[in-house]
């Protein structure tokens, strides 16, 4: 089976939601069945219904999380010795050839992936574009609004 990167942060973030279901969403869905059951008739019930569907999702994001933890490679960016190369986890500072702006990203797996937090998912066109190069590259990302180029600054492996 094919192994799914991921920051330690990611894994940690997974780990809790993991962790939240197991144990506070599951008891919850418990409790609104058996409540639900306590009223009768479950051919009617709504509520039933509404319980045995949010069920669903909860075990089916259990299974979900379980999986991906199970098939995770867990990369930390401080153990990284990529001479000065981009790979994942590396965050990366840019500048816009374009519009002169500096941004940074870090290079993360699709769920961790957060633009509005500075993480850009592996499978992202801006990652893809920017992996095994080093500051003092160019990068030409293929955008929605056409290519755009992006000086490369400095690789940090934090």
């Amino acid at each position: 089976m094919i192994k799914t990167p991921l920051t330690v942060r990611g894994a940690e973030l997974l780990k809790a939601e993991l962790q939240r279901l197991k144990s506070v969403e599951r008891p919850s869905v418990i409790e609104a069945i058996a409540e639900a059951r306590s009223h009768g008739d479950l051919s009617e019930n709504a509520e039933y219904d509404a319980a045995k569907e949010r069920q669903a999702f909860v075990e089916g994001r259990i299974a979900e999380l379980e999986g991906k933890i199970s098939n995770a490679q867990i990369i930390d960016p401080n153990d990284l010795d990529a001479d000065g190369r981009i790979v994942f986890a590396a965050t990366v500072k840019l500048l816009d050839l374009e519009s002169e702006d500096e941004v940074t990203y870090q290079i993360v797996g699709d769920d961790e992936a957060d633009i509005k937090d500075g993480k850009v998912s592996i499978n992202s066109p801006i990652a893809r574009a920017l992996i095994g190069k080093e500051a003092g590259d160019v990068a030409e990302v293929l955008a929605p609004g056409g290519i755009r180029e992006y000086e490369i600054l400095d690789v940090l492996y934090i």
